[in-house]
């Protein structure tokens, strides 16, 4: 136990007060006139000692002071605190009665938000493991023991390993999870409706490769395409004023156009030639695929290759989330050292001074009501 402001022990100088308090406060002894021993030569008066009344008062006063100081000095624990029980979380899918077993120790808990009891129901609502796991290792307190169940393969991961702040029991349990592969959704293009002929049948034969779907109609030369679909220009001059501004704004542009030197590469042929490019322009993008869009003339346009690359390129497939289990275990971070918070004691100190206030109450009225 350590005092966060020991300079509140010099209150301890107040135990002078009872004291004081109950040396002037004796019973006082009233002189009697005695008539047969008038006549006595008058003797020394003994040495009287200093004595107190009422000293179980006056000990109950001297201990509630005490605790006045002591709370003022502020005295604190420091050290481990008892270890608080552990915590095991059970992913949504899992049986968690099975894996608790007969047991019942310890606290067990859904991976799923805000945590509820392997009791209630299990959640239904998908939700990202990763970030519940992150949320939950900020909740606990240091020290807490963690087993996490999850299945394997394992659903729900972001593009970062985890990294928690205390080791974790680990626990996969391998099991079937419905196939999802990654798919890439084919492009919305529309075709501005001045393309010269040949671009158009060949952004038709594209689309025809990418999906069985019939193509979108052709853009009218005064329309503007929606958001989220490509407007495809094909022509090399430059773009209409209505959209550079949709592009300004946002928008997705391919053009046969020949790219300015900052843009970057995002697709070579099979020989290695550059063969679409991509620029920021504002807050929207501009493909460039230079050349003529005639697949009888450009020899590029007639590899078989190229509806699979050039659909990567335009709309690249989201990030796998689902992976093995046991490769996905977190990892400890590390963190500074940090000393752990000192416990003040002070709830308690205040419950001894209220008790023993009230019996220094109640020692006091009956010593007043005591007859001299």
């Amino acid at each position: 136990m350590n005092l966060l402001f020991p300079l509140g022990l010099a209150a301890l100088a107040a135990w002078l007060l009872p004291l004081l308090i109950h040396l002037a406060r004796r019973h006082p002894y009233t002189p009697l006139d005695f008539a047969a021993l008038r006549w006595l030569r008058a003797q020394i008066r003994p040495r009287q000692r200093i004595r107190f009344d009422d000293w179980p008062l006056l000990l109950v006063r001297l201990l509630l002071l005490a605790a006045l100081a002591l709370l003022l000095a502020r005295p604190a624990l420091t050290g481990s605190a008892a270890r608080p029980s552990a915590w095991t979380v059970v992913a949504p899918g899992l049986d968690a009665r099975a894996l608790r077993g007969t047991g019942k120790e310890g606290r067990w808990h859904w991976l799923a938000p805000g945590f509820p009891t392997v009791e209630q129901p299990a959640p239904t609502t998908p939700a990202p493991l990763a970030s519940l796991l992150r949320e939950l290792d900020a909740q606990l307190p240091a020290g807490t023991a963690l087993t996490v169940h999850v299945p394997d393969p394992l659903p729900g991961l972001d593009g970062a390993r985890l990294q928690l702040s205390r080791p974790v029991q680990w626990q996969a349990h391998p099991m079937t999870l419905a196939s999802a592969q990654a798919t890439v959704a084919s492009p919305r293009l529309r075709v501005h409706a001045e393309a010269p002929a040949s671009a158009r049948h060949w952004i038709g034969a594209l689309q025809r490769a990418w999906s069985p779907q019939p193509a979108a109609a052709e853009l009218p030369a005064d329309t503007l395409p929606a958001r989220g679909e490509i407007a495809v220009w094909g022509r090399t001059d430059a773009l209409p004023a209505a959209w550079q501004a949709w592009l300004h704004d946002g928008g997705s542009v391919m053009t046969a156009a020949t790219p300015v030197a900052a843009a970057t590469v995002v697709l070579r042929s099979a020989e290695g030639a550059p063969l679409l490019w991509q620029q920021r322009v504002g807050q929207g993008r501009l493909l460039s695929l230079p050349g003529e869009w005639d697949a009888a003339h450009n020899g590029a346009l007639r590899d078989a290759r190229l509806p699979q690359a050039l659909l990567l390129a335009l709309q690249p497939p989201a990030p796998p989330r689902v992976g093995d289990a046991r490769d996905h275990a977190p990892r400890q971070a590390v963190l500074p050292a940090t000393a752990a918070a000192p416990r003040e004691l002070t709830p308690w100190l205040l419950l001894a001074i209220v008790l023993l206030f009230a019996l220094e109450r109640g020692m006091a009225s009956r010593a007043a009501r005591r007859p001299a």
